[in-house]
């Protein structure tokens, strides 16, 4: 591999991983795609500038898909949540057994917002004047109404932004001529419907305001590059360095590392034994949970990543039911971060999901919203549980204290302590600029050249 490219030159590539994997892995992982941005650098106004920000809230939020929730957050007839984003605010509610609406969460006859948050509705109502509404957004009463005889019929009804489902999540578009949402996610569905996020249900949910960008933020969680000083702690069983960068079209792309494989940062030192322990202990097993009769390092695969690979796959069997058998190693253990455009990051694979959403904190350009779900099998004959609500981290409440991200929390803090002082270090900037690199850095490079033509256009 080239040192251009960004490759480490004398380790396996990730594609090297997948075709030596204990199981037949699908071709669309094998599947390379890159594309070359050039290397110029990024101005700092990007993420710090008031002016930059408004016109992401003018020209880029207004035209994209952004998911708002899970269908199953919206089960019956009536319930409804509500999504907001630099300043808009819609109501996304289920409005007959098969159908999904947003409406602008404002009244039409003085602008007050119609509902604060998640609730069971049978209609909608203003609590200024008593104006009403049916589910299907048509006004239905109006006090005095003869004193508007001058308003057009219709004109009352609730205006309305679009909605398309996919994956079990519901998304939003105020843009009457965007493309259809299943030409905006291009290859996404082909390379998910192996894992069905539609048949899992939302077991964590979790949210902190961070005092940063929302880009900053998400970059943040786009490149393996950072693994060496931020998560050291994972390098003798986390690749960071053999990671794949992936270009999937426009607006999806994606990272690929594998675990149950050494950083190449450490070279050739590290036993096979200490990088299944070291996994083992990060997944809360005992040393002992390797088979039966073979060395903490050994395999029927004779890799540390087929001895994980079927430990976890006897592992789902058990907690999940079902048949594991064509789970390969990879989607089993390996990061599979996918990003749509602009702010979801959905993980591919079998495991229990991580998904990943960042918003603007209001009209702050210095703060954001990350989001954490977790989406976790139903199993064979489930029913599905009622999804987990938002559980909003207080400034001083770390991830870690989360019960339900045991392995997740404490590296998400690690990361927590590098986006404030990338903020304020932008801020503080002598050049004005931001370097990336050419290859780690691609999906960065991707999302900012995507959010270029967006705002240009």
């Amino acid at each position: 591999m080239s040192a251009v490219e960004g490759r480490w030159p004398a380790s396996p590539s990730y594609s090297d991983y997948l075709r030596a994997d204990s199981h037949p892995v699908p071709e669309f992982l094998l599947q390379e795609s890159r594309r070359d941005f050039g290397c110029a650098p990024l101005a700092v106004e990007r993420y710090t500038s008031q002016t930059f920000f408004d016109r992401e809230a003018e020209r880029l939020w207004p035209r994209v898909w952004q998911m708002v929730c899970r269908e199953e957050e919206l089960r019956e007839v009536g319930d409804a949540i509500v999504y907001e984003i630099v300043g808009k605010s819609f109501i996304v509610l289920r409005s007959a057994p098969g159908s999904i609406r947003a409406f602008y969460n404002s009244c039409p006859h003085r602008g007050r917002k119609l509902l604060d948050g998640p609730g069971r509705l049978s209609r909608l109502r203003c609590a200024f004047h008593g104006f009403r509404w049916r589910l299907d957004g048509c006004v239905e009463s109006i006090p005095c109404e003869g004193d508007f005889a001058h308003v057009a019929a219709g004109d009352f009804d609730l205006p309305e932004a679009r909605v398309a489902c996919w994956g079990g999540f519901v998304f939003l578009n105020m843009d009457r001529n965007a493309p259809a949402l299943e030409d905006y996610l291009g290859v996404l569905p082909a390379h998910f419907a192996r894992w069905r996020l539609e048949d899992r249900y939302k077991a964590v949910h979790v949210g902190k305001v961070i005092a940063c960008n929302w880009k900053v933020a998400q970059e943040a969680f786009m490149e393996s590059y950072h693994v060496i000083a931020t998560h050291p702690q994972i390098l003798k069983f986390c690749a960071d360095a053999n990671s794949r960068y992936d270009i999937l079209g426009d607006n999806v792309n994606r990272n690929l590392t594998a675990f149950g494989a050494p950083s190449p940062h450490l070279g050739a030192a590290v036993e096979e034994s200490a990088t299944v322990d070291g996994m083992l202990e990060m997944l809360g097993r005992k040393r002992d949970a390797a088979p039966q009769n073979r060395t903490p390092g050994a395999s029927a695969g004779g890799s540390p990543r087929a001895t994980l690979g079927a430990l976890v796959r006897r592992s789902f069997s058990r907690t999940y039911a079902g048949d594991w058998s064509r789970a390969t190693d990879a989607e089993l253990l390996d990061a599979m971060v996918y990003n749509v455009f602009p702010n979801f990051s959905p993980w591919g694979g079998f495991a229990p999901n991580i998904v990943y959403r960042w918003r603007p904190n209001g009209r702050d350009v210095a703060s954001c919203l990350m989001e954490v779900m977790i989406l976790k099998p139903l199993g064979v004959g489930a029913v599905r549980p009622d999804p987990a609500p938002l559980r909003l981290l207080g400034p001083d409440e770390p991830w870690s204290s989360v019960a339900e991200l045991p392995i997740l929390g404490p590296v998400i803090d690690q990361d927590m302590q590098n986006m404030p002082l990338v903020q304020q270090g932008l801020a503080a900037s002598g050049t004005g600029r931001v370097q990336l690199g050419r290859y780690q850095e691609s999906r960065i490079r991707h999302f900012h050249a995507r959010m270029d033509a967006l705002l240009a256009d």
